[in-house]
């Protein structure tokens, strides 16, 4: 499980997640929307936090650099030509 999600997008997702969470106070965290909204909250704040979205994974999205997400870096040696 590599992560999927860079530093922008967990940026996002974190204000989102707050955003959420103030909009789930103000509608009542125990109507039908406030819990709509806490669970957004939730699920923004664990894909945010741990860098891993299932559904980027699914999609084949991946908004992480190659470094950050776990690629392995490739150096091909090419023989020296001769002239």
């Amino acid at each position: 499980m590599g992560k999927t999600v860079g530093t922008t997008d967990r940026l996002v997702r974190g204000v989102l997640a707050v955003v959420a969470l103030i909009g789930a106070g103000i509608v009542g965290f125990s109507s039908g929307w406030g819990i709509v909204l806490l669970l957004v909250t939730v699920i923004l704040a664990v894909t945010g936090s741990t860098a891993y979205c299932p559904i980027y994974s699914i999609t084949g999205v991946n908004t992480c650099t190659k470094e950050a997400s776990g690629a392995k870096k490739t150096r091909v040696i090419h023989p020296p030509t001769t002239a």
